[in-house]
Order: structure tokens, then sequence, then C-alpha cells
């Protein structure tokens, strides 16, 4: 055995570099959603509006092609918006992400059907709002702000009952 295999198992105890641990760390998360993948999941209000927000989920973001879930007539109207749809979506990741839209048809979609089952964020209670608007009222506006307290209404709306 050479003496270099046992340098390649060799732990490494003491104060290292973060950049060094931030790969073990996110790997499970990202094995289980990419990055984009979450993006467009947190934004989607954002990106399509809350129009086509209302009446469709993002499902999943692979090799290109993200997959919404609608109902049946709705899908033939987005496959007509399509074009417009993937500019929203790769102008706010802000590259091109996302080349091919797949609609699956999701009966729980209809008119009427509510956030709960079809797996999106419930829309948020004024005291769900207020408290997570509170949580970063040190931060200065911008982009994360914004990002931060949407996470904080996802996480107190289910939370909180």
């Amino acid at each position: 055995m050479a003496s270099g295999d046992d340098d390649d198992k060799r732990h490494v105890y003491g104060p290292r570099q973060v950049s060094a641990l931030v790969p073990g760390l996110v790997r499970p998360a990202f094995k289980q959603r990419a990055p984009a993948t979450a993006q467009v999941l947190a934004d989607w209000e954002a990106i399509v509006g809350p129009a086509i927000a209302a009446v469709t989920v993002p499902k999943k973001l692979f090799s290109g092609t993200l997959s919404i879930a609608c109902s049946g007539p709705m899908a033939m109207e987005l496959q007509h918006l399509a074009g417009e749809l993937m500019a929203r979506i790769n102008g706010h990741l802000g590259k091109v992400t996302v080349t091919r839209l797949r609609f699956v048809q999701d009966y729980g979609m209809g008119v009427g059907a509510d956030y709960a089952t079809r797996g999106a964020v419930p829309k948020s209670r004024p005291a769900v709002v207020a408290a997570a608007r509170r949580a970063v009222e040190g931060m200065e506006d911008g982009r994360l702000r914004d990002a931060l307290e949407r996470l904080g209404q996802a996480v107190l709306g289910r939370t909180s009952g």
C-alpha cells in the first residue's frame, strides 16, 4: 500500500476553511431539490403573477424541463404562453435554466382548489405577515430581506396552524 493512500483517507481535525465544509453540508439538500428549483418554487407567484400562480404549481425542474401541475383546460392556455413563461422564469433566475415546460394534469387544481391540497404555501394571515415583517425589520431593503420575509411567512404559517 502506497503512503499516498493513507493521506487520502486521513481526517483533518482542527480549524478548516468554511469553503471546505460547505459542499458536504449542502449536498444532501441539493440532492432533494436543485437551487434553481427551490428558487422557482419560492418565487412562483412573483415570477408568473397571481392569476397564473393561483391555478398552477411548479413541481420539478430536471434537465431544463420544468413540470407544472395544473388543470387540463389550463394546460392548453399555458401552452400558448409557454414562451413568455420561460422568458419570465429564466429572467428571474438570471440565466437560461428552463428550456421546456411540461404541463401535468392535476385534478385538484380546478377552480376553488385550496393551496394546502396542492402542496403550495397557504396564503398568510395578517398576524403571520406582521410577525415575519418584524423579524426582518432591522435589515436593509433588498432581495435578501424580501426572501427571508417570505420564508418567515411560510414557516410561521405552517407552524401556527
